[in-house]
């Protein structure tokens, strides 16, 4: 594996003459008055093009461009046809498909895999303006229209469908997204350092084939290269004793006891003499995709290697056959340093959507022109989250002045800036500059959180940094209010009261919204979520504070139903705690099994990855069924009349019978509302799904291009 270069190390690209674009061209004409005759190199999104830190192919698209780079986009193209891959013509180097900031599937679709009504990514909040599995799609259609040139596949829907991953939405083991995409070379992961190297090994005469030792990549191969160690790992070890090892000096003819005990100590000084193994051309084979297509229990294992082996400092190679070839995976990238980050982040965004969309509103931009990232990653690891399989756990920073030059440049050029900055976050709140307190440590940890099931000795918990922040941002001019809208990892906060204070008595908009996700011990074990005395703890601080500085504010927990460990008693329980507390959820999340992450192996196998895998290891229960899941979710909303028949029959059928009646000991009444119940809400489901499907339907009616005729979408 090469030495990671600097990011901004490169020498430019000859095309930097040309100097920065005032939006990436997304048409001929844009180009035309750039001055260009060609895109050096052309992205391919599922997301409108919004010229903002928070979309990727924003960064990334700027981030060539300082490269040197002639970069054009194609957003959310009509993939029925070539013709909307051609607008921009022939990109001298290579084609970089993104589905977009979400998975074109959870985009489309419920965890009840029901129709989503919009797409907060599409002008107007629009849906049907991209294909289900969108890079798939998409790379279909760019191959088509540009024959022989390499295609760079990336985002969060190839990441994390890098091998052989079970597909909730079909309810099969896929292949990886290398293999169905048809793709060159995938990108994992936060992808700046190997788009960079890519780029720039391409444009001086490398084939895309040659490029096989960047960190961060997987492509397809055939044989193991020269100098590089296999372990195989393609198979689960059986149960019981060892067999014994047959005594190599057994068959030796007149050999004497002197001299056997001569070959012995040869042998084992030879062992001692031999090298250590060289991690970096070492690969683990995973069992093979039609073996964990065929075996769940291997999945498990597969799953368990794969989340093993992700930090940066200790990981080695991966590779998993499919049919008579290997995925690839190299290790992960290095992590970006504070100095890259700034300098990614200090990239000339116009922190506006592209001028193309006339005023139409963007949702997700509405929800984030306003709010500042500050870092990336997430240590803690939640078996049903994806940003450590994506972003890795090790936290990237950027620097206090980089973050406060950022709030100074929305405040004196983004319109319709208020005063408040609405979010100055990342995958979690709080976890910015907290690391290990050692980097060897760091660099050999093979946890798969830091903390679960406790907070590690090693982990700083030093919030003084976040706080300086805080002070600083707010006390900036023409800066009102700093608000906090990313999720708080509150065991974490609750070691640092001062932290706590900080946030409630200044950053806090009435209401703050944690997951707790659930109460009981069983389904938090399998999430890796502290219990719930840590939430206890947090809101005892959040309320003495509150109640200091004056201010009437609420914790607001979220929860989620039907994740794999939680029985129908544990949603009583939870349902019971919800009612005592006196929460009424309006909205409720159930349990989505995402690609790659460790609780969709549970839900698909029934093992738990989290522990060694075997054939006769633990069994986890798993709520399948849109009946179970709908039951789940009942228990959430026991205040719902609607629910209250099915609840009833669940808890006569549980032997709960004392908790149905009208007093305020009771769950759920005896009596039914007119007008209420399962016959009821489901007439207003159907009705909802038919008016979703007609609006989808007709989008991508208005979408296809009237002179071309539809053409079948191939997956």
């Amino acid at each position: 594996m090469q030495t990671t270069a600097g990011l901004f190390s490169y020498r430019k690209f000859w095309a930097h003459r040309f100097g920065t674009a005032p939006f990436l061209p997304m048409s001929r004409k844009e180009m035309d008055n750039l001055g260009w005759d060609a895109c050096d190199i052309i992205l391919v999104t599922g997301d409108a093009y919004v010229d903002h830190a928070s979309f990727g192919m924003a960064i990334v698209g700027r981030l060539l461009e300082a490269q040197g780079f002639r970069v054009g986009i194609i957003s959310q193209p009509d993939w029925t046809s070539t013709e909307d891959f051609t607008r921009l013509g022939r990109p001298n180097l290579f084609f970089g498909i993104t589905a977009g900031n979400m998975d074109s599937m959870i985009n489309h679709y419920t965890a009840d895999r029901r129709i989503r009504s919009n797409d907060a990514y599409t002008p107007d909040g629009l849906a049907g303006k991209r294909p289900d599995r969108a890079v798939i799609v998409y790379s279909q259609r760019c191959r088509e229209a540009c024959k022989g040139l390499p295609i760079i596949i990336g985002s969060i829907e190839a990441s994390l469908r890098r091998i052989a991953h079970y597909d909730y939405w079909s309810d099969k083991v896929r292949r990886s997204i290398l293999l169905d995409s048809k793709a060159d070379l995938l990108l994992y992961g936060n992808a700046e350092r190997a788009i960079v190297e890519v780029a720039h090994r391409l444009a001086k005469g490398e084939k895309v084939t040659e490029l096989t030792d960047i960190r961060g990549t997987a492509f397809m191969s055939s044989d193991l290269p020269a100098g590089w160690e296999e372990i195989d790992s393609s198979e689960i070890d059986t149960t019981g004793a060892p067999a014994p090892q047959r005594n190599p000096y057994a068959d030796t003819a007149n050999c004497s006891p002197d001299n056997a005990q001569s070959l012995i100590k040869k042998e084992a000084t030879r062992r001692q003499k031999k090298p250590k193994t060289d991690r970096s051309h070492t690969v683990i084979s995973l069992p093979s995709y039609e073996s964990v297509k065929r075996d769940t229990t291997l999945y498990a294992h597969a799953s368990r290697i794969l989340h093993i082996e992700t930090n940066p400092g200790n990981a080695r190679a991966l590779r998993q056959r499919h049919g008579q070839r290997y995925v690839w995976l190299n290790p992960p990238p290095i992590p970006l340093t504070t100095a890259e980050m700034d300098a990614i982040y200090d990239l000339p965004f116009r922190r506006t959507p592209h001028p193309s969309y006339h005023g139409k509103k963007i949702p997700a931009y509405e929800m984030i022109r306003f709010s500042i990232p500050i870092m990336r990653g997430c240590f803690g690891g939640c078996t049903f989250c994806s940003i450590t399989e994506h972003e890795g756990r090790i936290i990237q920073n950027r620097s206090e002045t980089s973050i406060i030059r950022e709030i100074e440049a929305i405040r004196d050029e983004v319109p319709g800036f208020t005063g408040i900055i609405s979010d100055l976050g990342g995958p979690t709140a709080n976890m910015y500059r907290l690391a290990c307190k050692d980097p060897k440590i760091e660099a050999a940890c093979r946890r798969l959180s830091c903390v679960y099931p406790g907070i590690c000795k090693n982990m700083s918990t030093d919030h003084s940094a976040l706080i300086k922040l805080y002070r600083r941002a707010r006390s900036l001019p023409g800066v009102k209010k700093v608000l906090i809208a990313s999720g708080l990892r509150y065991d974490l906060a609750v070691e640092s009261p001062e932290y706590v204070k900080e946030l409630v008595s200044h950053h806090v908009g009435g209401y703050l919204k944690i997951a707790p996700e659930h109460t009981e011990q069983g389904p938090l074990s399998k999430m890796m979520k502290p219990g719930i005395g840590s939430y206890d703890r947090f809101k005892q601080m959040f309320d003495t504070f509150s109640k200091a500085c004056g201010k009437e504010q609420y914790v607001i927990p979220y929860f989620i139903a039907a994740h794999p460990g939680t029985t129908l008693e544990d949603m009583l329980e939870l349902a019971l705690w919800l009612k005592k507390n006196g929460f009424r959820l309006d909205q409720v999340q159930a349990f989505l099994p995402s690609p790659m992450a460790t609780a969709s192996a549970m839900y698909h196998t029934g093992r738990n990855p989290l522990h060694r895998i075997s054939y006769s290891s633990e069994k986890v229960t798993i709520p399948k069924g849109l009946k179970m899941r709908r039951l789940h979710k009942a228990f959430l909303r026991y205040h719902d009349a609607n629910n209250w028949p099915l609840l009833r029959d669940t808890l006569k059928e549980m032997g709960r019978s004392d908790l149905i009646g009208n007093g305020k000991r009771h769950l759920v009444p005896s009596w039914q509302p007119s007008g209420t119940g399962e016959k009821s809400e489901g007439r207003r489901q159907k009705s909802k799904a038919a008016s979703r499907i007609r609006t989808i339907r007709s989008s991508r009616q208005k979408s296809r291009p009237s002179t071309t005729p539809g053409r079948k979408r191939k997956h």
